[in-house]
């Protein structure tokens, strides 16, 4: 292969609304280390959020310089020792990456808990990601793609890995009625897991804006679509509770999964949601947000209420669902950007613009 450049693009970031598109050294790996070439890599949310300083996920300084991005693809072109020895990768492999790199030592990861590791670094928030042309990895990062799965597709990876954790919390059983919140990239998802794991009825609750990507919903097996905000929606609903109330004869629902950060969809969560049921909080809400719990209600109806963090152990259900089909990630990927105008995403996205539902950025 040909010999590395010395120096990559990448988009770092500053400060609030600061970010510059400048060359920076190509990462040198250390013998735990995989280098790969990106190849493509998702906008989420969170990017958004701490590009405008709104992120809970901020380094204590809330600044950089830090290159963004954790869901990424890429090309194998340098292996450290560690992984050469054992011949786990060799240039020129597909890869995606893990960008949660918990440290497998302490307490925390004995247990299983990786996703709690108090050591772990994740790549994109506090070590440089992949928002480049070039990043490291620790090899225990680093997946292969099944052959299938296209660069583009497997950038979805990581969010579908850990809205994966959000289903194994929610412990759908089969002929459930399933409620979703947020039609959004990550509740599209969701909606595709409930369905292939055997759900009944699947409802999918949006608001302002939201009309496009509930009828993308409707396309993706959700059975009963609503918008809860905007009257003249042809999917509006006065009254949500009433309406999920007779369409299970009073017995309510019996999954309910959140994945957003609205307070008022987490309680309206709790006032859906039936004898017995689960309900799953995944999306981040504000620092200082409080969900109020009618206390007495839910102990008499026997309720589990579960948050869900990161995707522990869930990489292989993610890509194998990809590959196998089970989730078809290509409708959520609405626009492309070149590393150039990854600003223009992250101004674009916000406001929807061009129906967006998920940006790629390729490097």
């Amino acid at each position: 292969m040909a010999a590395l450049p010395k120096k990559m693009k990448a988009q770092v970031f500053y400060e609030k609304e600061k970010m510059r598109l400048e060359e920076i050294p190509v990462p040198k790996i250390g013998d735990d280390e995989v280098l790969v070439r990106v190849k493509a890599c998702g906008v989420c949310g969170s990017d958004i959020a701490y590009y405008y300083g709104q992120s809970p996920l901020e380094t204590p300084s809330g600044k950089g310089p830090l290159v963004l991005g954790h869901e990424f693809t890429g090309e194998v072109v340098q292996v450290g020792a560690v992984p050469a020895r054992g011949k786990l990768f060799a240039p020129g492999d597909r890869v995606v990456l893990n960008p949660v790199q918990y440290c497998n030592a302490c307490a925390i990861c004995a247990k299983g808990y990786t996703n709690l590791c108090e050591n772990k670094g994740i790549l994109g928030v506090a070590d440089n990601g992949g928002f480049a042309e070039y990043c490291a990895s620790k090899y225990t990062g680093v997946i292969k793609l099944p052959k299938n799965v296209s660069y583009e597709e497997g950038a979805l990876t990581e969010p579908l890995a850990c809205a994966s954790y959000g289903l194994k919390n929610l412990q759908v059983e089969p002929g459930n009625f399933c409620v979703i919140f947020g039609p959004g990239p990550i509740g599209l998802m969701m909606l595709q897991l409930v369905k292939s794991s055997g759900a009944g009825t699947i409802v999918m609750i949006g608001g302002p804006g939201d009309d496009y990507r509930l009828k993308a919903a409707g396309k993706l097996g959700a059975n009963v679509l609503i918008n809860c905000i905007e009257k003249g929606s042809p999917y509006f609903a006065a009254d949500v509770k009433a309406k999920i109330a007779e369409l299970t004869d009073g017995k309510m629902a019996n999954r309910v999964i959140v994945p957003t950060g609205s307070v008022d969809a987490m309680e309206m969560a709790l006032e859906l949601s039936g004898r017995r049921s689960i309900i799953v909080y995944f999306g981040l809400p504000s620092a200082n947000a409080v969900i109020r719990v009618p206390a007495l209600k839910s102990i008499f109806w026997d309720k589990t209420i579960r948050f869900s963090w990161l995707a522990p152990f869930t990489w292989p259900t993610a890509l194998e669902a990809i590959a196998n089909k089970l989730v078809d990630v290509k409708p959520l990927i609405t626009h492309t950007y070149p590393l150039a105008k990854l600003e223009q995403a992250l101004h674009d996205l916000p406001k929807r613009k061009g129906n967006a539902m998920k940006a790629v950025i390729i490097p």
